[in-house]
């Protein structure tokens, strides 16, 4: 019975611990013959952050013009 209640005990915490919410982040590195390397990141929101700053822009938009200009991105 004690084995049961322990086995049960550590399922239910590895369950928890592994269901903690992923904070929505993805980020990739962006090069451009114009400008330094730069990261380019999915906000949770869906935004598009460049270096840390919302650029209130959705991410594929932001992202598809980027590739648009000449950048390079994902490599």
């Amino acid at each position: 019975m004690k084995n049961t209640f322990f086995v049960v005990a550590i399922v239910l915490c590895v369950g928890i611990v592994s269901c903690k919410k992923d904070d929505g982040v993805s980020c990739t590195t962006c090069t451009s013959p114009q400008t330094a390397n730069f990261e380019v990141c999915e906000e949770s929101n869906g935004n598009a952050s460049v270096n840390g700053e919302n650029t209130g822009t959705p991410y594929e938009v932001y992202l598809q013009g980027l590739i648009e200009a000449g950048a390079t991105c994902g490599m």
